[in-house]
């Protein structure tokens, strides 16, 4: 199988040459989690991912993330390799949904799980409708792939980063036994870089300016709108103006709400870490010795 590297995504600077110690790993996991650290944007994690499953012959990525962990139809995103139009009207029945081992799995379960046509007698049972989906994917070239459950806790999410190809069931059991480990880690870290970068991104995506942002930031710290008219030097009709243009951007409705997505956004320092608490305090906890503040 062909493995050769793909070209790395645009760097900021010079390639990091590693150490020693760091190329125990299988060499295409150690050369995809160093171009990783290099990432600035999402767009180029997505790069990343895409060139490792062209890599190993999986050219078919489906990552999605669910802004819940017991509903996937709460979607925050969804981003495939290919044109996944034709599944739009399959998708549209909502009972599909539940039959999905492609998003059910990764909604209760943590273990990888192989999909596609190849896999169908592995599964419990499912409905006609849901094995006529894996034979219109086969018919597009995704017979076979391997999906890996994500997780992110603050706040909840779900995810699931799949690499598929047009592979039998033995040659995609050969792939996984010889990249699953690499296939596992890439796509757990990918995922924490990925939903960093796309937290970040938000004022971006949404054309929150700067002032609008500092906005934001103020209102997170709990600030009324005559405390921010006094520490910006602008007017309570102006601060509630720009408030108003805010809300309508974001989609959101309430201070809470705005609250929150500063902090989702990181503009905010961790409230855990805050003033108040004592920095300089350590827990240590050791399963001979106690546990210990220091």
């Amino acid at each position: 199988m062909n493995t050769k590297r793909a070209d790395p995504v645009d760097r900021p600077g010079p390639e990091r040459r590693l150490i020693e110690a760091e190329r125990y790993t299988p060499e295409l996991l150690h050369r995809f989690l160093a171009d990783l650290e290099t990432t600035g944007h999402s767009r180029d994690v997505w790069a990343l991912i895409v060139g490792l499953g062209k890599q190993l012959n999986l050219p078919y990525i489906d990552f999605i993330s669910a802004s819940s962990l017991a509903d996937f139809r709460k979607t925050l995103f969804i981003r495939t390799s290919y044109d996944s139009t034709w599944l739009n009207e399959l998708n549209r029945d909502p009972d599909l949904h539940r039959w999905s081992y492609f998003r059910s799995h990764a909604m209760h379960h943590l273990t990888p799980i192989m999909v596609g046509i190849e896999f169908i007698d592995e599964y419990h049972h499912i409905p006609a409708k849901r094995a006529e989906i894996l034979r219109r994917a086969a018919k597009h070239g995704i017979r076979a792939g391997f999906s890996i459950p994500l997780r992110v806790h603050a706040p909840p999410q779900a995810a699931l980063l799949t690499f598929s190809g047009n592979h039998s069931r033995r040659d995609m059991i050969a792939i996984v036994k010889a990249h699953g480990w690499t296939l596992n880690v890439a796509a757990l870290a990918a995922h924490q870089r990925y939903v960093m970068h796309f937290a970040a991104e938000f004022p971006e995506r949404n054309h929150v300016s700067p002032k609008q942002t500092e906005l934001l930031e103020l209102i997170g710290q709990g600030l009324q709108d005559k405390q921010i008219a006094d520490q910006l030097g602008i007017s309570i009709s102006a601060v509630r103006q720009r408030l108003h243009t805010l809300m309508e951007k974001t989609g959101l409705s309430t201070r809470t709400e705005l609250a929150t997505l500063a902090m989702g956004l990181g503009i905010l320092p961790d409230p855990l870490h805050g003033p108040g608490n004592d920095a300089d305090e350590v827990l240590i906890e050791m399963d001979e010795g106690g546990i210990h503040r220091r």
